[in-house]
């Protein structure tokens, strides 16, 4: 895998429980700061569907 660009939302600080995301042109990387081993790859069309679900509050508990 090439070399990634993670960037994590900037309301984490420097907090080590965080969601990371890696965007290249064919697609979103998507890792947890704790299991940086562990990534999830999405199409950006998966990625568009998963943001908008969050925002719709889809998987609020």
């Amino acid at each position: 895998m090439e070399e990634l660009a993670w960037q994590k939302p900037i309301a984490c600080g420097d907090g080590n429980n965080c969601p990371e995301v890696a965007v290249t042109s064919d697609a979103v990387y998507v890792r947890s700061s704790l299991l940086p081993d562990a990534i999830a790859q999405l199409t950006p069309t998966e990625w568009r569907d998963l943001v908008s679900a969050i925002r719709n509050g889809e998987y609020d508990v």
